[in-house]
């Protein structure tokens, strides 16, 4: 007799996250989930009570994924203040974290607990931002405007959509960040 392997807890969240990426909170569905993973939705119930504890526990993993362990690895990886923002910024922002924080960031504007998890986010991030800074800039005004302006830079940089006269956006971006760290 085979033993009954039951799909992990972490492939879940995993295909919850991608999911959410790519169709905001309405696209996370226990049947759709399913149906891509090739398993049933019973499943899915052995390890989530309902969907909301699904939805909670896939915030716990992105929200742990972009702060702490983003946070460790910068540390662990060492550098000086600057490089310490960069990398920060690369992995915060990367290609796996990015489409899942700019689908939280929608959600936050249509539910109240959501966007009030993504504040705690932020002010983990600003507060890190802002240690590193200080590390080399003495006004603490002068620190909450660069931290606010680099921020705002590797978030907002997504949204906007304007060219730069010629210039490559990733050097414009290199640029910008240079002139807020030095």
């Amino acid at each position: 007799m085979v033993a009954q392997t039951r799909t992990p807890r972490s492939t879940w969240i995993d295909a919850g996250l991608a999911a959410l990426a790519a169709g905001g909170p309405d696209a996370v569905r226990v049947d759709l989930l399913a149906q891509k993973l090739g398993v049933t939705r019973g499943g899915f119930y052995w390890h989530f009570p309902s969907r909301k504890a699904f939805l909670d526990e896939m915030l716990d993993v992105w929200e742990h994924r972009s702060t702490d362990e983003t946070l460790d690895r910068v540390e662990k990886e060492g550098g000086d203040a600057r490089d310490k923002v960069r990398r920060a910024g690369m992995l915060t922002f990367s290609a796996e974290l990015l489409p899942i924080d700019l689908a939280v960031r929608d959600w936050s504007r249509r539910d109240r607990a959501v966007a009030k998890r993504l504040r705690r986010v932020d002010n983990k991030r600003i507060e890190y931002l802002r240690a590193m800074i200080a590390s080399f800039i003495d006004d603490a005004d002068e620190v909450e405007a660069r931290s606010l302006l680099a921020f705002a830079l590797a978030i907002g940089g997504h949204f906007i959509a304007a060219d730069h006269d010629g210039r490559p956006r990733k050097q414009v971006v290199e640029r910008a960040t240079r002139h807020l760290l030095k």
